[in-house]
C-alpha cells in the first residue's frame, strides 16, 4: 500500500511519530471498511432472520426489511453531523473509538435479538455509530496536507469499497451456517479493531485547533448550514448532492434493469458487480491520487463527471449485456472525481471546522440514500409499465446521466482550483 508523502517515514532512523500516522491512517481505513461491511453483510441474512422472527410471515418480514434498511439511514443521517462536531471538540481518538466499540455492541444485539424490537433497536444503534465516518474523515484532513488529501481520500474510499465486496459475500457464506452467525463474525472484528485502535490510533486534532461544542448546530439542519455559509462551499454541495443522487439513480435499478433487459440470472449479476467493485478499488487506491497529481483537483472533477455523463447515458441505451459491460468498465475511471470532490471541500472550511463539514457532506449522503432508491426504482417502474419499449427501461440510468450533466455543469462554472501553497491558483 502506497502511502501519501506526508505519512512516509523519513530518510534516516525511522521516527515513532511517523510510524504511529501511518498506523493511524490504516485503522481510519479499517475502520471505514468496516462500518460498510456493518451495512452490507446483513442483506444475505436479512430476509432470514426477519421471517424467523415473525414466525415465516412472508409479508411481514417484506414490510419490516424496508423499515430496518431505512432505519439505518436515517439514524446515520442524524448522527453524523453530530458525530462530526463532538470530534472536532473532543478530538478524533475518543470519537472514533467510542464508536468502534459501540458499533460491536449494536452488532452483538442484532445477533442476540429474541424479536423485531431489538433487531430493530440494533440496526438503528448500528446507524447511529456508523457516522462515525464524518470522524474518520476528518482525522484523514487533520494528517495529510492538502496537496496530498485527493489521494488519501482515494484509499479511504477504496477500502469502503472492499466493505462493498466483503460484506455481502461474508452475509451469504456465514448466513448458510446460521442467519446470525455473519452478526457474530462481525461484531468481534469491530472488537479487535478496538482493541487495536487503543495501541496505534494518535490523536490528530491538537487541543489548540479545537472548536466549542455549539449544540444547536449538532443536527443535520444545523451542519448543513455551513455548506451554504462558507464561500465556494455551496456549489461543491450541489455538486454533491447531484453526484450521489446519480449513483443512486444507477445503483438502485441495477438489479432489476439488468434482470428485465437482459435476462442476468444472479450468477450474471454477481460477476459483473465483483468485478466492478474491484476495478473501483484499483481506480480510488492507485489513479486517483495521481491523475490530481497529473492534472490537479479541478480538472479531475471535471474529467470524472464527464466520464461519468458519458458512461452512464451508454449503459442506459446498451441494448444487450455484453456492450452493458463494455461501457460500465471504462466508467469506473469516474469514480477519480469523488476523492477529487471530498479534497476540495475541505479546503474551504478552517482546520477546527473539519468534523463539522464531513458531517455535513454524510448528511447529504445518508439523505439521498433514502429518497433517492424511491425515485429512481419508482421510475424504473414507469419504464416498463404496459405499451412501454424495451428501450426505455433504461430512463433511471439516464436520469444519472442527467444529473452528472448538471454537476458538471456547476463545477464548470462556479468551482475553482484550490490555491497552492505559495498562493497561486
Amino acid at each position: 500500500m502506497t502511502l501519501p508523502s506526508n505519512l512516509a517515514p523519513p530518510s534516516g532512523p525511522p521516527a515513532r511519530p511517523d510510524l504511529r500516522r501511518r498506523a493511524g491512517l490504516g485503522f481510519i481505513a479499517v475502520t471505514i471498511c468496516l462500518d460498510v461491511v456493518s451495512h452490507t453483510i446483513v442483506f444475505p441474512v436479512l430476509p432470514a432472520l426477519v421471517k424467523e422472527l415473525l414466525g415465516g410471515d412472508v409479508q411481514g418480514a417484506a414490510r419490516w426489511i424496508g423499515v430496518l434498511i431505512a432505519a439505518w439511514s436515517v439514524a446515520q443521517f442524524v448522527a453524523a453531523p453530530v458525530i462530526g462536531m463532538l470530534s472536532d471538540r473532543f478530538g478524533r481518538r475518543p470519537v472514533i473509538l467510542i464508536s468502534v466499540f459501540g458499533l460491536s455492541i449494536d452488532l452483538t444485539i442484532m445477533a442476540l435479538a429474541p424479536n423485531m424490537a431489538w433487531l430493530l433497536v440494533g440496526r438503528v444503534l448500528c446507524g447511529l455509530t456508523a457516522g462515525a465516518q464524518a470522524a474518520a474523515m476528518a482525522y484523514v484532513a487533520d494528517i495529510t496536507p492538502q496537496a496530498e488529501r485527493a489521494k488519501s481520500y482515494g484509499w479511504i474510499n477504496a477500502a469502503a469499497w472492499t466493505g462493498v465486496i466483503l460484506g455481502p459475500a461474508l452475509g451469504g457464506l456465514l448466513g448458510s451456517i446460521d442467519p446470525r452467525a455473519p452478526f457474530w463474525a462481525a461484531a468481534a472484528v469491530a472488537l479487535l479493531n478496538g482493541i487495536y485502535g487503543l495501541f496505534v490510533l494518535p490523536e490528530s486534532l491538537s487541543r489548540d485547533r479545537r472548536a466549542p461544542l455549539a449544540w444547536r448546530k449538532a443536527n443535520p439542519i444545523g451542519a448543513l448550514s455551513l455548506l451554504i455559509s462558507r464561500p465556494g462551499l455551496p456549489a461543491l454541495a450541489a455538486v454533491l448532492l447531484l453526484l450521489w443522487l446519480a449513483v443512486h439513480a444507477m445503483n438502485s435499478v441495477f438489479v432489476l434493469y439488468t434482470a428485465h433487459r437482459y435476462a442476468w440470472d444472479p450468477m450474471a449479476l454477481g460477476l459483473f458487480a465483483s468485478a466492478i467493485a474491484v476495478v473501483n478499488i484499483v481506480v480510488q487506491s492507485q489513479l486517483a491520487g495521481r491523475v490530481v497529481d497529473w492534472f490537479g483537483e479541478r480538472k479531475t472533477l471535471i474529467g470524472g463527471l464527464a466520464i461519468q455523463v458519458l458512461g452512464y447515458g451508454a449503459a442506459g441505451l446498451a441494448p444487450t449485456g455484453p456492450i452493458f459491460w463494455a461501457v460500465n468498465m471504462p466508467t469506473a475511471l469516474a469514480n477519480v472525481a469523488g476523492p477529487a470532490l471530498q479534497s476540495i471541500m475541505t479546503s474551504k472550511v478552517d482546520e477546527t471546522e473539519q468534523g463539522r463539514l464531513q458531517g455535513a457532506m454524510g448528511s447529504i449522503s445518508s439523505l439521498t440514500g433514502l429518497f433517492g432508491p424511491i425515485l429512481s426504482t419508482q421510475a424504473f417502474a414507469w419504464s416498463i409499465g404496459p405499451g412501454m419499449a424495451a428501450a426505455w427501461s433504461g430512463s433511471s440510468i439516464l436520469a444519472g446521466a442527467a444529473l452528472s450533466a448538471a454537476a458538471l455543469l456547476l463545477v464548470v462554472l462556479f468551482v475553482r482550483d484550490v490555491p497552492s501553497s505559495d498562493g497561486r491558483a
